[in-house]
């Protein structure tokens, strides 16, 4: 049994790791700089938990003590002129905490890239990877290209574009050829690392069977997800600026996700060998081609059984950004619009009405409204209304919900929701229930603390509007609470759904 630190498991890779070292018998330590964001996992109870900011050395350092392999899963997606620097320190931090606590292996996922101009991000991915190659301690460091599973960015990035698009004209980046691989594969080769003699220190490429184009991938979706084949027309004028601008409006995936993906698809990125088969042979029926990849991932999406999602590996503000129940609060501003409503139905029907606000749902106040709100923020670059919900029914910490991420469930009590839009300021949104002199409540809070004049002028502005949007919640949620709990009832009481008739829906 070896001991291993996962890094990035509030993320959509290492949030799938840790149940495959549980499962292949190893103890699994997960550092998190907010751990309380993987309570909501099924194996959060059977994990170690270590608070730390791998920018910290102290903290690194304490979080690999008695570690063997530690699993390096850490990137920084955001765009601007520092990010490049951040990760190189968080790298060399992690490197010398790993080589004092006497940790034997580090394991690195980064990108498969051997082009000759590669984008900056993938620069900084090839500039950790030698960081911790060049470390007293071994290294794997794994090279990976395009990662096809439900939830991942580059997935859900290809299916949007291909399921929206019929036909549509295209950058010449489609036409470049990359070699995909199954997320099933990626952690296969995570966790069989840990095996890997002690010696081997060097990155290996890794990817499945097919080296197509973009375009032969959206061909490709097509088929399997039963569509006709699409119109795809490349075009020379689409930079990766603006190309990303047009995934952003077009996917889920914002702008500033989107570029630096689009800006690693200009580089041809096909694995120039196999050595790792020395190590962790292929499985005797072969590596997972891309067209089975894309019918799993649709599979998990139809059952609802996406585990994790790319969304849920970042959030906008650093997690130390203070919360609405913070006592420090004093001397700045903070805004506050409460609302509430009694409401004619059972706790237990009012928690699953708010537990089951946003995606398709909707947020029971002016949908056109909404809508309008998450064009506006797509406009700017922002998510939008576009990511939804990963389960039509649960929430947990750290689930994107729509434009919002779930920082706080109190399963029965309080759903606490923080604001990805782009903002002048920080924005949540609370919703409660409670039982007061006998009567089930609703309670509704949204909260915003503004940066800057801008923040003060945005909150203003918006005033007016409020009465529109938060206004009407209450009286619609208490309304679906009442239908949800006069629909149980009758059920209960007879066997049949509201609208059946005797004899309808039994059993004979």
């Amino acid at each position: 049994m070896t001991l291993c630190l996962v890094t990035g498991a509030t993320g959509y890779i290492g949030g799938r790791l840790v149940p495959r070292l549980l499962e292949a018998g190893h103890e699994v330590r997960c550092m998190a700089r907010s751990p309380g964001r993987l309570r909501d996992h099924d194996w959060y109870g059977r994990v170690q938990l270590a608070e730390a900011d791998a920018t910290r050395r102290e903290e690194t350092r304490a979080a690999l003590e008695g570690v063997e392999v530690a699993f390096y899963l850490i990137h920084t997606m955001a765009s601007g002129r520092d990010f490049a620097e951040k990760d190189r320190e968080a790298a060399r931090i992690f490197a010398r905490a790993a080589a004092e606590a006497g940790v034997r292996r580090i394991v690195y996922l980064g990108g498969l890239s051997p082009g000759e101009r590669p984008s900056p991000h993938m620069r900084s991915r090839a500039e950790v990877e030698r960081i911790l190659l060049d470390s007293p301690v071994p290294a794997v460091a794994y090279r990976a290209s395009m990662i096809i599973g439900s939830g991942s960015v580059s997935f859900e990035m290809l299916r949007y574009l291909t399921e929206r698009l019929p036909a549509m004209t295209t950058p010449r980046w489609v036409r470049t050829r990359t070699q995909p691989i199954a997320i099933r594969d990626v952690l296969r080769y995570l966790v069989a690392a840990v095996g890997v003699p002690g010696e081997v220190n060097r990155a290996f490429d890794i990817g499945g069977p097919d080296v197509m184009t973009y375009a032969d991938m959206m061909q490709g979706y097509a088929a399997v997800a039963g569509l006709p084949p699409r119109l795809i027309i490349p075009v020379a004028v689409l930079t990766p600026r603006l190309s990303s601008y047009w995934v952003g409006l077009v996917t889920p995936v914002p702008s500033g996700v989107a570029r630096p993906l689009v800006e690693s698809l200009r580089n041809e990125a096909v694995c120039r060998e196999h050595d790792i088969a020395r190590y962790v042979p292929d499985p005797p029926e072969g590596l997972i081609g891309f067209r089975e990849a894309v019918m799993l991932a649709l599979r998990r999406i139809k059952e609802a059984d996406v585990v994790t999602r790319w969304s849920s590996a970042s959030t906008p503000g650093a997690p130390s950004d203070p919360l609405p129940t913070d006592p420090d609060w004093a001397g700045g501003s903070l805004y506050v619009e409460e609302r509430g409503a009694v409401v004619d139905a059972p706790p237990e029907a009012l928690w699953r009405v708010i537990e089951g606000i946003g995606g398709d749902n909707g947020w029971y106040s002016l949908p056109g409204a909404w809508r309008l709100r998450g064009l506006l923020d797509r406009v700017v670059g922002g998510v939008g209304l576009r990511r939804g919900r990963r389960d039509p029914a649960r929430l947990r910490v750290g689930d994107a919900l729509d434009f919002w991420r779930v920082e706080e469930v109190q399963p029965g009590r309080l759903l606490r929701l923080r604001a990805e839009m782009l903002l002048p300021g920080l924005a949540w949104l609370e919703l409660t229930c409670r039982r007061e002199d006998g009567r089930t409540v609703y309670g509704q809070r949204a909260i915003f603390h503004p940066h800057g004049l801008l923040g003060h002028l945005y909150w203003q502005a918006l005033r007016p509007f409020h009465g529109l949007i938060f206004g009407r919640m209450p009286g619609n949620v208490a309304e679906a609470a009442r239908a949800l709990g006069s629909a149980e009832t009758f059920s209960s009481r007879t066997g049949m759904t509201p609208g059946q008739t005797a004899g309808e829906g039994r059993p004979s």
